[in-house]
C-alpha cells in the first residue's frame, strides 16, 4: 500500500486515479496520519437470473413464490412489538 501526502495527491490525481484503476490502493495523509484512502470499486455483485433460471429449468420448477399476500409491505400496527404472543397449549 502506498501512502501519499495530501498536498502531493492533490496535483497528481490523474496519476493516483490511473493507478487505482489498475488496482493499486494509495493512502493520503495529512501530518504523516492517513485521512483517506483511494481504492478500486468494488465489482457489482447481486442476483445471478440467468443461473437462477438454469437451476430452476434443471429441477422442473415452474414457480419459486405462489403467493404473496396483498398486505404483505403494509406497515405493521403500532404495538406490534409490545403485543405478548399468545400462549401455545
Amino acid at each position: 500500500m502506498v501512502q501519499i501526502p495530501i498536498r502531493e495527491a492533490k496535483n497528481k490525481l490523474t496519476e493516483l486515479a490511473r493507478r487505482v484503476e489498475a488496482g493499486e490502493t494509495i493512502t493520503v495523509t495529512r501530518n504523516g496520519k492517513p485521512v483517506m484512502e483511494l481504492v478500486p470499486p468494488k465489482k457489482k455483485g447481486g442476483i445471478n437470473w440467468e443461473g437462477f433460471e438454469n437451476y430452476k429449468r434443471e429441477h422442473g420448477i415452474k414457480e419459486i413464490i405462489g403467493y404473496v399476500a396483498p398486505d404483505f409491505d403494509d406497515p405493521l400496527p403500532e404495538d406490534f412489538l409490545i403485543s405478548p404472543l399468545p400462549s401455545v397449549k
